[in-house]
C-alpha cells in the first residue's frame, strides 16, 4: 500500500510469529540429517543436536539447517547464526566456528530433502476448508460416483456420471462437470473448473485452472464459423498444473499430458497439443494447437510455439522464446524467432558488437534535407 509502512499494516495486536500455516516440525538430528542425505560431518560430537526448521544463510537462527553452494552466498555464510550448513567442500574455510559443516556434492538437493522431510504436509494441497470429507454446501449429482475418503468442499459442484477416486480432494467452489473421471489421491485447487477430461492418480491442480474448455477453432471468412471441438484432454499419473492454467480439449483426437510433467501457473495449452512424459513448462508458455513435446522437453518462461511444431525428445527452449519451426531432440534453441542456442549466441554478440560501434560514430539526422 503507497505510503504506509508495513509495520502500521500489521499494528492490529497480531503475533504474527505464532501465525504459522504449516505446524512446527518434530525436527531431525544431525545423524539423522546424514542418513537422509549422505552428507559428511567430522564433529561426531555434534551429531545428537537437533534441526527443528530451515532457513536461507541469513535468516537461519541457532537450531535451523541451511546450506550454499554459490559463491555469491559466502558473505552470508561468513556471518549466519545457523546451527548447521549443507555446502559444498571448497566453502568450509569460510564458515564461522559455530557451524556444522556438512559437505556434500550437491547441497540444494540435500537440503530439499531435509525440507520435505520436516513438512511432508506442503507437498500436496490440502482442503483450504480443512474438511475430510462432504461438506454440507456441495452439489454433488446423483449419478456421480465417489470412492472412498474423499473430501469436498463448500460450493463445489461434481456434475452427472462423474467418478472421483479414493482419497481425493476437490476444494471450494470447484466444478467437476459431466463424465469427467479423477483417479485416486488427486487434489484439484478452488475455483477449478473441468469438463471433457480423464485425470489419473496423484494429480495436482492448482486453484483457478480452466480444463476441458473448446479448443480456439474457427474457419475464417467474413463470419467466422466454429470449428467443433469433440476430443478430450487426458492427464496422466504424477502430473502438476499450476495456478491460472489452461488446457483446451482436443478437436478430433484428444489432448495429452503426459506422466509426470510439471506445468507452472498462467500457461496456456491449446487443443490437440501432445506432451510426452518428465516435461517441465514455466509459467506464461503458450503452446498453440497441435503442438508436439517428446519426453523430457523444458520451456523457460514466457514461450510461445507455433501450431504444429515437434520439439524432440530432451529439448529444451530458453525463457522468451518464439519456436516456429521444429526443435531437434536433444538441442537447446533460444531468441525470437528460436534457433540453435550457439547461433543464437553469434547473432547476439554481433549485435553488440554492432551497437557499439555505432554509438562512436555521428549519426546522421532523421530530419535532414534529403532533395
Amino acid at each position: 500500500m503507497p505510503g504506509i509502512a508495513p509495520d502500521t499494516v500489521f499494528n492490529q495486536g497480531w503475533d504474527m510469529d505464532k501465525r504459522r500455516f504449516f505446524g512446527r516440525p518434530a525436527g531431525l538430528t544431525v545423524a539423522q540429517i546424514i542418513l537422509l542425505t549422505g552428507a559428511e560431518c567430522h564433529d561426531a560430537a555434534r551429531l545428537s543436536h537437533v534441526i527443528t526448521d530451515v532457513a536461507p544463510l541469513e535468516l537461519a537462527g541457532p537450531t535451523d539447517l541451511t546450506f550454499i553452494e554459490s559463491n555469491k552466498y559466502a558473505g552470508a555464510l561468513a556471518t549466519t547464526r545457523a546451527a548447521a550448513c549443507l555446502m559444498l567442500q571448497r566453502f568450509e574455510g569460510q564458515a564461522p566456528s559455530t557451524l556444522i559443516l556438512l559437505p556434500t556434492e550437491r547441497p540444494y538437493r540435500a537440503f530439499v530433502n531435509v525440507h520435505r522431510e520436516l513438512y511432508p504436509q506442503s507437498l500436496r494441497p490440502t482442503s483450504p476448508f480443512e474438511a475430510n470429507d462432504i461438506a454440507q454446501g456441495s452439489t454433488i449429482h446423483p449419478t456421480a460416483r465417489l470412492g472412498s475418503g474423499i473430501t469436498v468442499d463448500p460450493g463445489a459442484v461434481i456434475g452427472p456420471r462423474a467418478e472421483i477416486g479414493a482419497g481425493s480432494i476437490i476444494a471450494a467452489t470447484a466444478v467437476i462437470g459431466p463424465d469427467v473421471l479423477i483417479g485416486r489421491d488427486c487434489s484439484i485447487g478452488a475455483g477449478c473448473s473441468i469438463t471433457h477430461t480423464l485425470i489419473g492418480e496423484r494429480v495436482v491442480i492448482h486453484p483457478g485452472c480452466r480444463i476441458g474448455q473448446d479448443g480456439f477453432g474457427y474457419i475464417a471468412g467474413a463470419r467466422q464459423q466454429k470449428v467443433p471441438q469433440t476430443g478430450r484432454v487426458i492427464i496422466q499419473d504424477d502430473v502438476e498444473i499450476g495456478a491460472g492454467t489452461t488446457i483446451d480439449r482436443g478437436g478430433i483426437r484428444d489432448t495429452i499430458i503426459g506422466e509426470a510433467t510439471k506445468i507452472d501457473n498462467l500457461c496456456q495449452i491449446g487443443h490437440n497439443v501432445v506432451i510426452g512424459r518428465h516435461c517441465v513448462i514455466v509459467a506464461q508458455s503458450g503452446l498453440s494447437g497441435s503442438v508436439t513435446l517428446e519426453d523430457f522437453v523444458v520451456l523457460g518462461g514466457r514461450v510461445a510455439i507455433a501450431s504444429h511444431v515437434t520439439i524432440g525428445r530432451g529439448g529444451r527452449v530458453a525463457g522468451g522464446s518464439g519456436v516456429m519451426n521444429d526443435v531437434p531432440p536433444g538441442k537447446t534453441w533460444g531468441g525470437y524467432p528460436a534457433r540453435p542456442r550457439m547461433q543464437w549466441m553469434r547473432q547476439l554478440v554481433t549485435l553488440a558488437r554492432l551497437t557499439k560501434s555505432g554509438d562512436t560514430a555521428e549519426a546522421p539526422s532523421i530530419l535532414s534535407d534529403q532533395s
